[in-house]
């Protein structure tokens, strides 16, 4: 009956050892907190259109009719 309740108790502290220890002698993995970031808000609409041709434009169109006005001269 000794033994019995020796083996028992044994048995006992055995099991209630591995339970404490079940994850492992290991760190703990701590996972890093998820952060919302809020998208950045979208650029105006601009135009499809270079500045620079806007200006080779018009200094084409002066370049035209200076030249049309020395015609009719």
């Amino acid at each position: 009956m000794r033994l019995t309740t020796t083996l028992a108790v044994a048995s006992a502290l055995a099991v209630s050892g591995v339970a404490a220890t079940a994850g492992g002698m290991s760190d703990e993995v701590m996972e890093a907190p998820v952060v919302m970031v809020e998208p950045a808000p979208e650029p105006a609409p601009t135009s499809s259109i270079s500045p620079t041709f806007v200006i080779l434009g018009v200094l084409a169109a002066l370049l035209i009719a200076a030249a049309v006005a020395e015609d009719d001269d």
